[in-house]
């Protein structure tokens, strides 16, 4: 199930995305890590977090090297070691990249400590420069990065998100929009329609609890 990013993934820091790491996180998981730009940034921000990274393309994965503590050339979840676990594993622009991101995520909860955290970013399809183009134009097309890289697989809205997690067996915890459409107009999208303002949703999610 392999995770083939854009040429573009690889260029972006993702530092919008700090704030949504657990600042009690001792040993953070970033799969997909391309480069290790995003290790970068938590690195800077806390030297003492423990950072694996995970990259199925080896000349990323050799870079990403001066930012992580460990990075593993392979393939997510199957190439992990069984005995690491982690407080906090982070999905960058990843699950939209894979066929099967329940099964994903489903396996992911052996590699969390008891009260870890998935942090994720995932694009919006209803994004509102999308549903222009589709409605407007009839046009849907794929470009090397965007709501519409051509590498994606899956596509998701807030409510997608939603059951993505929660049929995963995760409660969400938070379900954020973010990385706005820079036109004035779409300060118009308001109520309902306001997540079509947003690129992407960044997500932070735990384990499901059991019914009681």
């Amino acid at each position: 199930m392999p995770f083939e990013p854009s040429k573009f993934h690889g260029g972006l820091e993702r530092r919008e995305m700090l704030q949504f790491v657990p600042s009690s996180a001792r040993s953070i998981l970033d799969v997909g890590c391309s480069h290790g730009l995003f290790g970068s940034v938590l690195r800077a921000y806390n030297p003492t977090w423990e950072l694996t990274g995970i990259e199925p393309d080896p000349r990323a994965a050799k870079d990403a090297l001066e930012n992580y503590d460990t990075v593993i050339q392979g393939l997510y979840p199957e190439d992990m070691p069984d005995d690491h676990r982690f407080d906090c594993i982070v999905f960058n622009d990843v699950l939209e990249h894979v066929v099967d991101p329940w099964t994903m995520l489903r396996q992911s909860k052996e590699l969390l400590e008891g009260d870890g955290t998935i942090v994720a970013s995932i694009p919006n399809v209803r994004y509102v420069i999308v549903v222009r183009d589709l409605l407007l134009r009839g046009r849907w097309d794929y470009a090397d990065w965007g709501v519409l890289d051509r590498t994606h697989l899956r596509f998701f809205t807030r409510a997608s998100v939603e059951d993505l997690f929660a049929s995963s067996g995760f409660e969400i915890q938070s379900l954020t929009p973010i990385n706005p459409v820079r036109v004035r107009w779409a300060r118009l999208l308001l109520g309902p329609f306001r997540d079509m303002r947003f690129q992407q949703f960044a997500v932070t999610a735990k384990r499901a609890r059991p019914a009681a």
